[in-house]
């Protein structure tokens, strides 16, 4: 009886830990550990979504490479494809090869659009760069002489920049109408009274030019490339100005893309707080910021 009582005492031991050898509870979730970001706004997975961008290399690339941050906060890793003409650019910019370029003027796009049949949109206005008359062989505007000659570039927009420069100055009189928004070239000059021989080259070309020519009118971009600031230029466009507004560098994207996800997001770090304030603290007048 007692060796029953034992087997039945075992069986009712070992049941109560069988019943107690079961699955162990799953773990709790652990929470992300502080400081970690959630993935950004638009990417599930957290990676970013390349956005690649054409650009003259000052200060435009300069600008972007700045708001990179700004971009990435919005989903965007910064691609920054550099050029050294007016043209690529554009080209590369219609061929798909880019999503956006940061380097023109509206008026000038307007002209290569005519000229090349590409459909290129205006989506922003981001900053002015003043064009200024800068020495060459002559340091001083009063040294200016008949016969003299004064380099000016030599596409459409931005020749008419520079007459309207020289007309300022009195050195040269345009035809009726010539206004920031027209294509002049040296064929609309009425009067020229001191016979100035107006040299029209690629706007690239003119810094390294100034040895051989009395003054050479730049844009801001290749200005600042050539180590020049605003304070070198003897003469140069009021910052205050229609031009301005008009020959306003701009960021520009295939006709029809102007409102998508990636090109707002650009819009939208080329028009922040970081971007004013780095335009401001950098060029020290060459760049004005126009937002």
């Amino acid at each position: 009886m007692k060796k029953i009582l034992a087997l039945a005492l075992c069986a009712v031991l070992c049941f109560g830990l069988l019943a107690g050898c079961g699955e162990e509870p799953a773990p709790a979730t652990e929470a992300p550990a502080e400081g970690t970001e959630a993935p950004a706004e638009g990417t599930p997975s957290g990676e970013l979504e390349t956005i690649t961008v054409g650009a003259s290399i000052t200060p435009h690339a300069e600008i972007l490479d700045a708001v990179r941050g700004e971009l990435e906060a919005l989903g965007y890793e910064l691609e920054i494809v550099e050029y050294t003409d007016y043209i690529l650019p554009n080209v590369s910019l219609d061929d798909g090869s880019l999503d956006a370029n940061y380097f023109q003027h509206g008026p000038y796009l307007t002209t290569f659009n005519a000229e090349h049949g590409t459909d290129l949109a205006n989506a922003a206005s981001i900053h002015y760069e003043p064009m200024g008359i800068y020495p060459g062989a002559k340091k001083t505007l009063d040294e200016l002489a008949e016969g003299d000659t004064i380099a000016i570039p030599n596409d459409g927009s931005n020749e008419t920049r520079a007459l309207l420069i020289l007309q300022e100055l009195g050195y040269i009189t345009l035809a009726d109408g010539i206004n920031a928004s027209s294509n002049a070239t040296i064929l609309d000059v009425v009067d020229n009274p001191m016979n100035l021989e107006l040299l029209e080259m690629a706007a690239e070309n003119i810094p390294n030019s100034l040895p051989d020519v009395a003054f050479g009118i730049i844009n801001g971009n290749y200005a600042l490339q050539a180590g020049l600031t605003g304070a070198d230029a003897l003469a140069s466009e009021d910052a205050e100005s229609d031009a301005a507004q008009t020959y306003a560098n701009i960021v520009a994207c295939r006709a029809g893309e102007e409102d998508s996800a990636k090109i707002q997001a650009l819009i939208t770090a080329l028009t922040s707080e970081t971007c004013r304030e780095y335009i401001e603290s950098t060029y020290d007048g060459a760049v004005v910021p126009i937002f």
